[in-house]
C-alpha cells in the first residue's frame, strides 16, 4: 500500500503522514468501554473499565484525571478484544469529560469517559417493605406504546412481534407502561416489578427478557435507557416505587462474551452445553455428592443461557458495577435477582455487602424456589439454617411455598374442617418461625413461571377473594402478577406463554379495553375493586406494615388472626365454608374484648364481633372481614 502511495506524486507529503498514523494505529481499536461513566463520591473508590475493541489487550492505558490513578490492568487468556483497566477514584475526583489514551508501540486510539456528580435530589434506593405491594409486569404482555419499535432491522436478530403465537414478541414496550401508569396508580399499587428490560438480542426473540446480550443497554424493542428512566420518574411521582429484575446466574448466547470470551473460564462448563439438574437441594443436603452439587449450581439453564462463572473476580466486579450503575442512573428502589441460589453464594452475599453499603435503604429479593419452608428459609439472612456460620446476606425471599399450596385456589374451594381448606394455610404460616423475618417474604399466589393462579375464571369471587385478602393480610411483602384484578387465568402446561397473556386493551387492534371501567365485565371490575380497596386502605395501616400476628387454628370453619402494632390493630376474619356458619366466638377473647368496635373496611360497616350480652355470632357463606380497631 505504501508503495502505491509513494507512487502516486499529487499527493502531499502531509497526506502521507497521515496516512502512516492511521496504519501505525491500525492493529487495535477501541469499540466501547463498559460502564459507559460513572460518578465521583462513590462509596468504593474502585472502578473496573472493561474495554472492549480489536487487539485491544496488549495496550497500555494512559489517564490524565485529577484524582484518579490506575491501580492495575488485567490481560485475562482469552480473547485478544478484551483490556481491563482497574481505576482508583479518590475524593479528589471531579466530575468531567477526559481522555483515555490506549498506546500499543506506535499504536495510540483515545476514548473519551465521563465522570458525573451524583444527583443531589437522588430519590431512587428507597428500598421496598412490608407496607409495599408489588405488582409485577411482563413489558411485552403489558401494553404497545409505540409500534415503530417492534422491529428494530439494525439488531443482529431484528425479531418482529407476532401476537398469534403465545412464545414470541408479541411488541409491548416502555411506551405501553408509561401510558398506563394512571392504571397502576388507580389499583393502589405501591411499586412495581418489570421483568428484564436489557438487550435480548436472540435468535427467538426472548422476549421474556432473561437471555441478556447487553448489560447496559435497554432492549431497543422495549425503548431506551432514558425511556426506562423516564418510566421509573414518572412512577416516582405518584409514590410508586420500581425494582429491576436482573439475572447473575446466565446470559444470553448471543452475549459478546459468549461469543468472543474474555477468559476461558468465563463460565461454567466452557467447554459445552451442560444443563443443571434444577435441584436446589444439593446445596444443603448432607449427603450430596460432589457431582450433583456442581450439576446444580454451575450446569445451565437451556443452552441459550450458558452459566456465568461468578468466581471469576473480573466478571463479578463486572456484575456488582452493573447493578450500581443501574440504581445510581435510573433511581430503582430495589432489585429481584432471578436465580439466586444457582450463582455461587458467597460471591452474591459479597454483591449485596457492596450494594448495601453505598445504598442503606435499599432491599433485594431473591429468586429462590423451593416447595418446602426449610429450603427457603436457609437463603434468608440470618437464617437457623445456615452451614457453618455461613449467611447468604440476602435481606427478601419469595414464599414459593404459598404458591405452590394456593395452586388452582384449591385450599380456599375446600371446605374448611380440621385439616383441610383454610388449615392448610394455618399451617403453612405456623412455619414462618423458621424464616429470620417473615416480614421480609414476598407473598405471592402466581407469576410469570407458574400457572395462573385461578386455571379458569371461577363462576363466583368468593373463594377467590379470600385468597386475595390473606396474601394482601398476612405477615410480608405481598406480589400481585398482572392480570390478577381481571381475574386473568391460565394453565402453563400448554406453554410459558399461556399465562403471559396480553392485557386487553394494551395492543392495537384491541376490541376491549380493561385497562377502563367501561371496557371491563362487571366481574372484572367486582375483582379490580375488592383489590383496590384493600390495596388503598393497607398504605396507611402500620399493623400491616410493621406489625406481629397472632392466629387461631381455623375452627368450626372460620380463620381469624390479628395483625397488632404499637399503635394499630387490624383483624382478619375468613368463613371458610360455603355456607352460614354460627360459630361461638369465646375462644376469640385472648385478643378481642366483648363490646369492642371496629370499621370493616371492605363495607364501612361498624362491626362488633363479639356482643357483651352472647359470644354466638352467624357469618355469611364465604364471608371476609377485614376489621380496623376504631
Amino acid at each position: 500500500m505504501i508503495c502505491e502511495f509513494l507512487g502516486m506524486k499529487k499527493y502531499s507529503m502531509s497526506a502521507f503522514l497521515a496516512l502512516a498514523a492511521v496504519s501505525a494505529s491500525a492493529g487495535i481499536a477501541v469499540d466501547r468501554i463498559d460502564p459507559p461513566h460513572w460518578w465521583v463520591g462513590m462509596e468504593n473508590e474502585s472502578l473496573q473499565l472493561q474495554v472492549y475493541g480489536e487487539g485491544i489487550k496488549h495496550s497500555d492505558v494512559e489517564i490524565d484525571i485529577p484524582g484518579v490513578t490506575v491501580d492495575s490492568v488485567a490481560r485475562l487468556n482469552g480473547s485478544d478484544d478484551y483490556l481491563f483497566v482497574y481505576l482508583n477514584l479518590s475524593d479528589q475526583a471531579q466530575p468531567g469529560k477526559y481522555t483515555l489514551t490506549f498506546k500499543e508501540g506506535r499504536k495510540k486510539v483515545k476514548k473519551e469517559f465521563e465522570l458525573r456528580a451524583r444527583k443531589s435530589d437522588h430519590k431512587g434506593a428507597n428500598g421496598f417493605t412490608a407496607a409495599d405491594v408489588m405488582y409485577m409486569i411482563m413489558p411485552d404482555r403489558f401494553a404497545d406504546g409505540n409500534p415503530q419499535n417492534n422491529r428494530v432491522d439494525e439488531m443482529r436478530h431484528p425479531v418482529g412481534a407476532n401476537r398469534a403465537d403465545h412464545n414470541v414478541r408479541h411488541g409491548g414496550d416502555l411506551e405501553g407502561l408509561i401510558r398506563h401508569i394512571d392504571y397502576v396508580d388507580s389499583l393502589g399499587i405501591t411499586t412495581v416489578w418489570v421483568n428484564p428490560v436489557l438487550e435480548n438480542d436472540m435468535p427467538g426473540g426472548s422476549y421474556h427478557g432473561y437471555a441478556t446480550t447487553d448489560y447496559y443497554r435497554v432492549d431497543p424493542r422495549f425503548g431506551s435507557n432514558d425511556d426506562y428512566a423516564r418510566l421509573i420518574r414518572l412512577l416516582h411521582e405518584r409514590g410508586i416505587k420500581t425494582v429491576m429484575d436482573m439475572i447473575f446466574n446466565h446470559c444470553g448466547s448471543e452475549h459478546i462474551w459468549f461469543r468472543n470470551r474474555p477468559s476461558t473460564d468465563w463460565f461454567n462448563f466452557p467447554d459445552g452445553y451442560v444443563q443443571t439438574n434444577y435441584r436446589l437441594s444439593t446445596i444443603t443436603d448432607p449427603y450430596a455428592s460432589d457431582y450433583d452439587r456442581r450439576l446444580s449450581v454451575d450446569g445451565w439453564f437451556v443452552k441459550e443461557m450458558p452459566d456465568l462463572n461468578q468466581n471469576n473476580p473480573h466478571l463479578m466486579k463486572y456484575l456488582v458495577q452493573n447493578s450500581i450503575w443501574w440504581i445510581e442512573e435510573s433511581e430503582i428502589d430495589g432489585i429481584r435477582m432471578d436465580t439466586y441460589p444457582y450463582a455461587d453464594a458467597a460471591r452474591m452475599g459479597e454483591w449485596i455487602d457492596e450494594v448495601m453499603t453505598q445504598y442503606p435503604q435499599f432491599n433485594i429479593v431473591g429468586e429462590c424456589w423451593f416447595s418446602e419452608p426449610a429450603g427457603e428459609a436457609y437463603w434468608q439472612t440470618g437464617s437457623k439454617l445456615s452451614l457453618n456460620g455461613e449467611d447468604t446476606r440476602l435481606p427478601a425471599i419469595m414464599d414459593f411455598p404459598l404458591m405452590v399450596k394456593s395452586r388452582d385456589m384449591q385450599p380456599y374451594r375446600e371446605q374448611t374442617d380440621p385439616w383441610n381448606g383454610l388449615n392448610k394455610i394455618y399451617d403453612h404460616l405456623a412455619l414462618d418461625y423458621i424464616y429470620p423475618d417473615p416480614l421480609q417474604l414476598l407473598r405471592f399466589l402466581d407469576n410469570h413461571d407458574t400457572e395462573r393462579f385461578i386455571l379458569t375464571e371461577p363462576e363466583t369471587l368468593d373463594q377467590w377473594k379470600q385468597a386475595i385478602a390473606l396474601v394482601l393480610t398476612v405477615p410480608g411483602i405481598p406480589q400481585i402478577y398482572y392480570g390478577t384484578e381481571l381475574l386473568m387465568s391460565g394453565d402453563r402446561r400448554p406453554g410459558d406463554g399461556n399465562v403471559r397473556r396480553d392485557m386487553p386493551g394494551g395492543f392495537p387492534g384491541d376490541t376491549t379495553d380493561a385497562f377502563t371501567r367501561q371496557g371491563r365485565t362487571d366481574k372484572q371490575n367486582e375483582a379490580f375493586d375488592f383489590i383496590s380497596t384493600i390495596l388503598k386502605w393497607r398504605k396507611g395501616s402500620e399493623a400491616i406494615a410493621k406489625g406481629g400476628m397472632k392466629h387461631f387454628m381455623p375452627t368450626n370453619g372460620v380463620y381469624l388472626y390479628r395483625r397488632m402494632s404499637e399503635n394499630d390493630e387490624v383483624i382478619v376474619v375468613l368463613n371458610g365454608v360455603d355456607k352460614q356458619n354460627d360459630v361461638d366466638m369465646s375462644r376469640y377473647t385472648e385478643i378481642v374484648t366483648p363490646g369492642d368496635e371496629y370499621i370493616d373496611i371492605l363495607t364501612g360497616r361498624t362491626i362488633v364481633l363479639i356482643d357483651k350480652h352472647g359470644s354466638m355470632r352467624s357469618f355469611a357463606p364465604r364471608e371476609i372481614l377485614i376489621l380496623q380497631k376504631k
